[in-house]
């Protein structure tokens, strides 16, 4: 087939539409700014309840995605787009009327997991689909932008500036049914685009050099994969590398309030910008590690990240009465959580082959649920016992060091192993 024929469809819909997808159901990580709106309201419920919610969403994530992952070829990325999005939407607006803990669990918690684990994987489905030459990038992009969403939402609902936020304006349940109608819309209209490429389309080859990532030429089952002992040391790996980044963004508003405490009830810039400051470097981590680890590798990749999250978790808790070496910290506890996200799921077409990368990713996606679980648990507990998150980041660096450690240890399968599951 010539070029003209390879090049001729556009497809540019397939990240325009999984990105505006991805900005309304990655908002979710900005749910510590309404973990004080709630306490005021509900003063009996603890720090550890209400960020729990962030714990919630995440095991829904991982194990739906799985879900998802057997039903998107029967039903197409965008049916299931479309309901992951209804349910995401409907949760928010369903969780405006709670009264109790149990209502806002089953609403904020499972109804938007639901929505979070069928909308997670429609964009990166049908992005590798017609972007297969660059599947870095398009991992990187797609769950960058999944990331800038609470970077836009934390500023409208918990304020900026000259900018009260919806919150102080008319409420936490208001501010749900206005943010519910928004990701309905988003969603909606990112679905639409979320379509197949034709059965003629062929993608251009993409350039190999360097230390470019090698995709396996075998195409392992889940079944198979999950036999290799190689692999569950890097799903070990993936679970301790993200409990920094699980743990730093169930906590953030909270621990930003507290270091920088508001001034006549008005939140300090430095508190204000956290989430934003959050998201921007999980978004810039999940774009540009997924770029650079097309050229320079993806294990290289991800352990330059974990020792920048091993010493950055101890010492943003040091620097918090430094506004700027805060900003700093947080930046690079983000930046090495969201490349961390980036890069496993290209690591997974890389190490197994292309074939079934999408389930084979969503075994590797329960370690992060593993880590979702972790993170906010620990991080409300400690600050429910201590009053403090000290810590809360010193356990963050030392599981960065345990996953620094496993990596050392990772690799494809080898020969021997691929003989032994009779597909060498």
């Amino acid at each position: 087939m010539s070029q003209d024929t390879q090049t001729s469809y556009t497809r540019w819909h397939a990240l325009a539409g999984g990105c505006l997808f991805n900005i309304a159901i990655g908002s979710y990580y900005a749910w510590s700014v309404f973990v004080r709106p709630l306490q005021t309201e509900f003063p009996e419920w603890t720090r550890l309840q209400t960020t729990s919610i962030a714990s919630v969403n995440m095991v829904m994530l991982a194990v739906l995605y799985n879900v998802a992952g057997t039903l998107i070829g029967r039903f197409g990325a965008r049916n299931i787009a479309l309901f992951g999005g209804l349910c995401y939407s409907s949760g928010m607006l369903l969780a405006s009327y709670a009264n109790s803990l149990p209502t806002l669990y089953l609403t904020a918690g499972l109804l938007v997991g639901v929505g979070l684990g069928f909308g997670y994987l429609p964009p990166l489905y049908v992005g590798f689909k017609w972007y297969p030459e660059a599947r870095g990038l398009v991992s990187g992009l797609a769950i960058g932008v999944f990331a800038a969403g609470s970077g836009i939402v934390g500023p409208l609902a918990g304020g900026l500036l000259g900018w009260k936020g919806l919150i102080a304006i008319m409420g936490w349940r208001s501010t749900f049914r206005v943010l519910a109608g928004i990701y309905f819309l988003c969603t909606m209209i990112g679905a639409l685009w979320l379509n197949d490429p034709p059965a003629d389309f062929v993608a251009p080859k993409g350039k190999q050099g360097g230390a470019a990532p090698k995709v396996s030429a075998v195409n392992l089952t889940t079944s198979q994969m999950t036999k290799l002992g190689s692999f569950w040391v890097l799903w070990v790996a993936y679970m301790f590398g993200c409990f920094a980044g699980t743990m730093t963004v169930s906590q953030i508003k909270p621990f930003a309030d507290q270091s920088f405490p508001p001034v006549a009830g008005v939140a300090t810039l430095v508190a204000a910008l956290a989430i934003p400051m959050g998201s921007a470097g999980s978004a810039v981590g999940r774009f540009l590690s997924g770029w650079m680890s097309d050229h320079l590798g993806r294990l290289l990749t991800v352990r330059a990240v974990l020792v920048i999250s091993l010493f950055a978790a101890p010492l943003i808790y040091q620097f918090r009465s430094s506004g700027a070496l805060f900003f700093v910290m947080l930046f690079l506890l983000n930046y090495a959580y969201g490349t961390q996200l980036s890069v496993y799921t290209a690591l997974a077409g890389d190490f197994y082959g292309p074939k079934y990368s999408a389930a084979n990713y969503g075994i590797l996606l329960l370690a992060w649920g593993c880590a979702g679980i972790a993170g906010p648990l620990v991080g409300g507990w400690v600050f429910d016992t201590y009053k403090t998150y000290q810590y809360a980041f010193y356990a963050a660096a030392a599981a960065a060091a345990i996953s620094l450690a496993l990596l050392s240890m990772a690799k494809p399968p080898t020969q021997d192993e691929l003989r032994e599951l009779g597909v060498a």
